[in-house]
């Protein structure tokens, strides 16, 4: 027992060891970031390629304009998207050592690269077309996590996401998604998008954890359809929803542990279950005791 003890502890260092973010420049991690991102991105776009777009004719490169779709919840999921994956380049390439002006130029701009590529590809599309409020999206994510590392080397304002099963998808499963994995990303009824913001960083007192945040919510229901003019949906009861609630910054959690401190980053991008107030578009006004 001693000696799987020992081997444990030893195992737990290396991860440990591996997981520091190097303070200088480490040529071989910063290669193997950017190989590995790049390989990845390339092998998704043409998988989406193949998985989504193969199956819908091409077209010449047109526009088209859905700003008013889904009660605007697919932007959330945009700049949420960008905001996210501008998050993880950035740490990367601080994991590397690189330094914080190559960090924000190249890592954080990961999110607004990759789904400008996207865009681009509805954009040949017969069945949708290149949106201009996607890419406004896109830019509001990334804009969010650059704006704050300049103003204060810091983020205190985090976008989340959390998701609860609707019986929407049951009636449309071919668009909100079959099952539970399929309507955690197609099914905007049940999906919430959160401005996380760290109270201690703006207050500046000792009287609130440093890693309690205040959360403010965006969430729509009764959507059966993107287009609220589709004559095959027209009694859709549409209302956009709004919420505030607490929430936990788990990167604020003080650890030694670089491996914890991972585990932490990864699970930050979910709202944390709290009770929650919610207002419809109405003005009707509910209280959840717990809120996913």
């Amino acid at each position: 027992m001693a000696v799987c003890f020992g081997i444990s502890l030893f195992s737990q260092s290396k991860i440990n060891l591996f997981l520091e973010p190097s303070d200088s420049l480490n040529i071989p991690r910063r290669n193997a970031v950017v190989i590995s991102q790049t390989s990845l991105g390339t092998l998704s776009l043409i998988g989406l390629n193949q998985l989504w777009y193969a199956d819908y004719p091409r077209s010449s490169f047109k526009t088209f304009n859905d700003s008013k779709h889904w009660l605007q919840m697919d932007k959330w999921g945009h700049a949420f998207s960008s905001y996210q994956l501008g998050s993880f380049g950035a740490s990367t390439l601080n994991w590397a050592g690189v330094s914080k002006k190559d960090q924000l130029l190249y890592g954080a701009t990961l999110g607004l690269g990759f789904l400008t590529a996207i865009e681009i590809m509805d954009g040949f599309s017969e069945e949708w077309g290149f949106s201009w409020a996607d890419m406004a999206a896109n830019a509001a994510g990334t804009g969010l996590y650059i704006g704050q590392e300049l103003l204060w080397k810091d983020q205190r304002m985090l976008l989340k996401y959390s998701f609860h099963r609707t019986n929407f998808a049951q009636q449309r499963p071919d668009v909100l998604g079959n099952g539970f994995f399929e309507e955690f990303v197609k099914d905007y009824n049940g999906q919430t998008y959160w401005l996380s913001v760290n109270m201690n960083a703006f207050l500046k007192t000792e009287g609130i954890p440093n890693w309690l945040n205040l959360a403010f919510g965006y969430g729509a229901d009764g959507m059966l359809s993107g287009d609220p003019n589709d004559l095959d949906y027209l009694n859709q009861n549409r209302t956009r929803q709004y919420y505030m609630s607490l929430d936990i910054d788990l990167s604020r959690i003080q650890t030694n542990s670089n491996f914890l401190k991972t585990i932490f980053d990864v699970f930050n991008l979910i709202k944390i279950p709290f009770p929650t107030l919610q207002v419809d578009g109405s003005g009707r006004i509910k209280w959840h005791y717990i809120y996913f």
